[in-house]
């Protein structure tokens, strides 16, 4: 049986605590509100379940023959949270906000947007996985971090 140095439940959650983090957030989260996409980027608008306010990070937004997916790849965070509660959001690229309403999918419909999105960003979000899991990883590892790394079908 594979060994895993996390654990990919409903409680997994990574947070931006490291400095560099925090750093590279900000400053894609500033050229994708100047209309700069970095490979997909977006900043993601979800209002708060608690405070009302509205909370904003930047995503990749992920494209599969069309449809659009919103991947957290740091677990169960306050945005999927509030997603969760909220059903919909919005999306910001430059001057164009779109609003959107947002259906979790179950866990063993994650494994092909799972799999594309490691494809695409694993230099980027790699970290976060602590080398459980790349693009290569057979489709039973995917099966199995897939409760810990939410996915949304975006409408």
């Amino acid at each position: 049986m594979t060994e895993y140095k996390q654990t990919y439940d409903s409680k997994r959650v990574i947070t931006a605590s490291e400095g560099s983090m925090r750093v590279f957030n900000k400053i894609v989260a500033r050229m994708t509100k100047l209309g700069l996409s970095l490979m997909g980027s977006r900043v993601l608008s979800v209002q708060g379940r608690k405070s009302g306010e509205w909370r904003s990070t930047p995503v990749n937004l992920l494209v599969i023959d069309g449809q659009r997916y919103l991947v957290a790849p740091r677990g169960h965070t306050q945005w999927v949270k509030n997603l969760r509660a909220s059903g919909t959001g919005r999306l910001q690229l430059g001057g164009k906000v779109e609003t959107f309403h947002a259906e979790e999918l179950a866990d063993a419909d994650k494994i092909p947007a799972l799999r594309l999105y490691l494809k695409k960003w694993a230099w980027e979000v790699g970290m976060f996985f602590n080398g459980d899991v790349t693009k290569d990883s057979p489709d039973e590892v995917l099966h199995h971090i897939a409760p810990g790394v939410p996915v949304f079908r975006i409408n």
